[in-house]
């Protein structure tokens, strides 16, 4: 955790803000510190009926609300090992086999890692081309025009490499810091370690339950403007009018509430500021419960399962009975985001861009 972004974002108690309170959080102990980076340490709310702490795990702040549920389900991201090689950890791989926790958690490693970093390895895989997402970024920023000054929230920025896109494109523009956020520790360990290490390191699938260890060199533009944290995009714990500008890639249709992860953007971006969406509305049950789907649990209302049609009219300002008031549509068009699963495998989604504005 970069103290310039602890003391120019001034993160607020996740677990008073989610009560209606706003209590900034202070930097109560610092265990291991390296230029100005907080390695280990614990955030404290000063307030007295909350006195909550948040840990920092590897330069990643843990700024969400139910901290101990958060931690009882990623206690292997947390405390797992890290310092197996490649043949053991292949073999102990083969051990639990397709479905385990391990294959999971390689196979988003795989997918993220590949499409954020994969066009800087010297030893390029097949079965897709790197830097989908990253194009999906720049067809955004090209819509949303001249960006507004102010902090820069990437919201679910997976493994890292469109935060460092966002601090090229804003560089100029006052040189604002940007905040890479996510709830996925792994992927966030992986782009914490491009960030202070210099190093992109993950398992890469090739076929079945076979993973080939990946580690080179990159070197991120504008490095020093970047952090990035855990905290959860529906709640982000910050004051109102924080960010000038927010980005939420491919995120609308992986969060319990998407309607609560915009409510949550709109809240935190400055009069005038910008939120840049992209989404393929590829809904899961597992994460979003259907009757949150932005229109895509029924054929039978109003706007007859069309999630884009939904996502207009929250943001046209009266549209729909849940309207944002304070996010207004800008433009929007369509694009293909592929995505590698492994060597002979990738799937390609039509993904709804949108640039909605803070009245």
């Amino acid at each position: 955790m970069r103290l310039s972004h602890f003391e120019t974002l001034k993160p607020l108690c996740p677990r008073c803000l989610r009560r209606g309170a706003e209590s900034p959080l202070s930097l109560a102990s610092v265990w291991k510190e390296q230029g100005g980076v907080v390695l280990e340490g614990v955030l404290h709310c000063p307030e007295a009926a909350c006195r909550s702490e948040y840990p920092v795990v590897d330069g990643i702040p843990l700024l969400v609300a139910d901290l101990r549920d958060f931690c009882t389900r990623n206690q292997l991201s947390l405390l797992g090992r890290a310092d197996l090689g490649p043949e053991l950890e292949g073999l102990l791989g083969d051990c639990l086999g397709p479905g385990s926790a391990q294959d999971s958690r390689n196979q988003v490693l795989s997918t993220y890692a590949f499409d954020h970093w994969g066009d800087l390895d010297p030893a390029p895989a097949p079965g897709g081309s790197p830097g989908a997402v990253r194009e999906l970024l720049g067809r955004l920023l090209d819509l949303a025009g001249s960006l507004p000054a102010g902090p820069v929230l990437d919201a679910g920025c997976a493994a890292g490499r469109t935060s460092f896109d966002l601090a090229d494109r804003v560089h100029g523009n006052g040189g604002a810091l940007v905040l890479g956020a996510d709830l996925n520790l792994d992927l966030l360990r992986l782009a914490q370690s491009a960030l202070l290490g210099g190093r992109a390191a993950y398992p890469l699938r090739r076929a079945g339950i076979v993973f080939e260890r990946r580690e080179f060199a990159v070197a991120p533009p504008h490095s020093d403007q970047v952090d990035f944290w855990c905290l959860d995009a529906a709640e982000p714990p910050f004051a109102a009018g924080t960010f000038g500008l927010a980005a939420s890639l491919n995120l609308v249709d992986c969060v319990a509430s998407p309607h609560g992860h915009l409510a949550g953007l709109e809240r935190v971006l400055a009069p005038g500021g910008r939120a840049l969406l992209c989404t393929p509305y590829d809904w899961s049950g597992g994460v979003t419960a259907p009757e949150n789907w932005l229109g895509g649990h029924s054929q039978r209302g109003e706007w007859r399962g069309d999630p884009a049609a939904v996502l207009r009219s929250l943001l046209a300002g009266g549209g729909h009975p849940a309207a944002l008031a304070g996010l207004r549509l800008a433009a929007e068009a369509e694009a293909r985001w592929r995505v590698r699963l492994h060597d002979r495998s990738s799937v390609v989604y039509a993904v709804h861009l949108v640039v909605a504005e803070r009245a």
